[in-house]
Parts: C-alpha cells; sequence; structure tokens
C-alpha cells in the first residue's frame, strides 16, 4: 500500500438528513453513541495500511476539522503518515466550491504527487462498513485495470439510489446505470474506487462533466478497463434520516453484521471545552435498560429500550426512551416517553413531555420526502417544554424553545420553526 494514497470525499451538505446536517457536514454526524460517520472509513483506512489521507472538505467543515485534528487517533501522524484536511482550492481569479467527486480530486491531485503515488484509493465518509483496501488494491494490480469499484448486492428495490454494474465473466464492468428507475442488475457500487494515476489523471482533463459516476466510469467502461471488486459483509449508506436510524438499531442486532467491538473502530475521544474524560455510565436503583447502548457519561434512573445513547444522556426516574437514538448531553426529565425519536446534541425534554410514537399518518408537512417513516427528530439545543405531545414524522429545528410551540396545533408531521 505504500503507493497508493487515498481521497477521503467529506464534503458533502447531507440534505437528505435534514436538520441533522444543518450545523455540520455530514460525515461529522455522530453515530453509534461516541463515533461520527466518517471514523469507519477512517479506521478502514488505518487498518489497510494507507499512509497517506486527504481529507476532501467543503460544507460546515469546522467540526469535523476539530474532531480529525492531528489523525492521532488513527495513527496517521508522523514523518510517513499523515491525514490532511484539504479544503476547495483557490484560484487565480477566483474560488471554486467542488463540483462534483471527479472535480474535488482533479483539484487535489497535486498532494498525491507529493508522495511515490501510482494509485488513488478514493473513499467515501459517511458509509459505515468494515473492509480491508489491501485486497481490492492487489486485485486491481492483478486485473491489470485502470479503474476497480468495490460492489455488493443490494435489494432490487433499492438500485435507484446507486450506481449499478453490468459484469462479463472476467469480472469486467460492460454497461453502467446511473441511479436507474429499472435496474438491469442489483451490484451497486459502495463508493471505493481504486485508480491508476496515470489513467484518473487523463480522463479528469478530458472530462465532460464533475462527477465520478456520470462522467469518469462510463468514458472508461467503453475501454474496457474498468473491474468490479466484489465484497460480502455489512455496509449501509447512512444518506437518509430513515437509513440512519436503521443503521443504529442495527447495533443492537446481533443478526445484523454492524460489529462495532469486532471492527475496532477508533475515534476522536477528545470533546471540545470538555476537560478530561467522561465519567463512567451512572445507574439508579429504578432504573431498567433493555439492549441499548449506553455511552460514558450517562446517567439512567428511568427506562432505556432498544436505544443508543451517546455520551452524557440524563434519564430522570420515570422517563422512558424506547427505539431512539439520543445524542450528547441530551436531558429527559420525569415520566417523559420519547418513542422513535432521533435527538441531536444537548436536547432537553421536559418532564411528561411525549415525542414519538403512535401512527404515522401524514409525512412531514414540509420535507415529505425526508421523513415519512414514524420517526421524529429533533435539533441540536432544542427545548421540547413539560407536557406537550409530538406526533410521528415531526421536525423540530435547532434551537427550538417554548416560545416555538406558542400558537400551534401538533399533528402527525408538524414542523415546528425555531
Amino acid at each position: 500500500m505504500r503507493n497508493t494514497v487515498a481521497f477521503l470525499l467529506a464534503g458533502g451538505m447531507g440534505s437528505r438528513l435534514n436538520i441533522l446536517g444543518w450545523m455540520r457536514a455530514k460525515p461529522a454526524v455522530p453515530f453509534g453513541g461516541c463515533y461520527r460517520l466518517i471514523d469507519f472509513t477512517l479506521s478502514n483506512a488505518m487498518y489497510s495500511g494507507i499512509q497517506q489521507i486527504g481529507i476532501l472538505t467543503q460544507y460546515r467543515p469546522y467540526s469535523l476539522m476539530n474532531h480529525i485534528s492531528s489523525g492521532e487517533a488513527w495513527d496517521l501522524i508522523g514523518r510517513s503518515r499523515s491525514a490532511k484536511v484539504l479544503p476547495p482550492s483557490t484560484g487565480i481569479d477566483d474560488f471554486d466550491w467542488y463540483r462534483g467527486t471527479a472535480d474535488a480530486v482533479a483539484q487535489n491531485l497535486n498532494f498525491a504527487k507529493n508522495y511515490d503515488t501510482k494509485r488513488i484509493l478514493v473513499l467515501s465518509g459517511d458509509h459505515i462498513y468494515r473492509m480491508n483496501y489491501a485486497p481490492m488494491v492487489e486485485f486491481h494490480k492483478q486485473k491489470k485495470a485502470k479503474i476497480t469499484i468495490a460492489m455488493m448486492r443490494v435489494p432490487w428495490e433499492d438500485t435507484r439510489h446507486f450506481g449499478i454494474g453490468i459484469l462479463d465473466n472476467e469480472e469486467r464492468i460492460v454497461d453502467w446505470e446511473e441511479k436507474p428507475e429499472k435496474a438491469k442488475n442489483n451490484l451497486a457500487s459502495m463508493g471505493v474506487y481504486v485508480f491508476d494515476l496515470d489513467y484518473l489523471e487523463e480522463s479528469l482533463t478530458k472530462r465532460s462533466g464533475h462527477d465520478f459516476g456520470k462522467n469518469i466510469i462510463r468514458d472508461a467502461i467503453r475501454e474496457k478497463c474498468v473491474f468490479a471488486y466484489p465484497f460480502e459483509g455489512y455496509w449501509a449508506d447512512v444518506g437518509t434520516i430513515k437509513a440512519y436510524w436503521q443503521a443504529s438499531m442495527d447495533i443492537l442486532n446481533p443478526e445484523s453484521g454492524l460489529k462495532l467491538q469486532e471492527w475496532g473502530v477508533r475515534t476522536n475521544y477528545d470533546e471540545e471545552g470538555l476537560r478530561g474524560d467522561r465519567p463512567p455510565v451512572r445507574i439508579g436503583k429504578r432504573a431498567e435498560i433493555v439492549n441499548s447502548l449506553v455511552s460514558a457519561g450517562c446517567v439512567i434512573e428511568g427506562k432505556v429500550i432498544n436505544s443508543i445513547l451517546s455520551p452524557g444522556v440524563h434519564v430522570a426516574p420515570g422517563a422512558q426512551i424506547i427505539d431512539s437514538v439520543i445524542m450528547h448531553d441530551a436531558m429527559v426529565e420525569e415520566h417523559a416517553k420519547i418513542d422513535k425519536v432521533i435527538a441531536d446534541k444537548n436536547v432537553h425534554f421536559g418532564a411528561h413531555v411525549q415525542a414519538g410514537g403512535g401512527d404515522a399518518i401524514e409525512p412531514n408537512e414540509k420535507y415529505p420526502e425526508h421523513l415519512f417513516s414514524g420517526l421524529t427528530v429533533i435539533g441540536k439545543r432544542a427545548s421540547l417544554p413539560a407536557h406537550i405531545r409530538i406526533a410521528a414524522n415531526t421536525i423540530v429545528e435547532p434551537m427550538a424553545d417554548q416560545s416555538s410551540f406558542s400558537g400551534i396545533t401538533l399533528t402527525t408531521g408538524s414542523y415546528v420553526k425555531r
């Protein structure tokens, strides 16, 4: 892997994650208690022996840059190893945002050329999986490929969300469908690519657009130099609210294949503004915890069932959290009931609040394409007043407070402004 440099695409806005992505880049979204989405790809790169990683950021990069820091958490530090954050380049006359995945890599090829590079490994920073990239690079070399794409089978109903490859008997990709309405195959791209550097540079120069799937790969397939590397195992694209919640629930399902402890995922435990480590979990005498992940610093005095709690969550006596994802330092007051809720950091649930649960009759009134499956999403630092009832498919904006709920009628699919 010494001749392979990785580019990690981490600039996504995460619009389909709605308010979870308003204040951070999608790869910086918390996941699995103490982790962030990008931790999975960084850990994969570390275990694969990748020594140089360029992390391509763009949208609201501060929390992501703070999290990555020096790269020390993933052993990407020292004379021969590094994780460099690479924002969009500044041109002579103006400033360009990355216009697509291919454009992002094109703007940063000089980073790779600083090393003895023969191949470029392109990764996504918002997928949940465990993979050793070294066998894929070896497969690429053996096939004498110009491009190799990691691919796996997905349910047929999900093929419209992916790039789909059609193969010959030698695992060569002979046709490509980008997010087809009716796919010919269910072999989907995982967003993991190996490129020969010389071929990539030439292709980027000649490209007609700015995206790998729509432009670079289609052209390369005509030259019969693109191969598919088969992957079997757990992999999830958590680009939607429903997918994020489902992957979170998969952590609690021993049959899902998502095994955080076995995967050895690393993260940066240093939290901004926090002195020292979080204290151990404190569990009250009448607390009840069933099939849940409870992180350091939590205080549990109520009931937690089939849920993920990030560090610092406080569950007061009589409160219940069911089938939910509650992020850092949330406060759930006495006798509140939280059911199928995703709550961002520092949310306050007042006493006797009922949030989520019930029938999902209507999708969200403002974002029906984002929230329709019966979940409820509460934004960062929102405060829900005591005794309020929030139905399924409701979105509460970040920083909403008691005044935000005055004079409105809350029904299934409501949208609460700050």
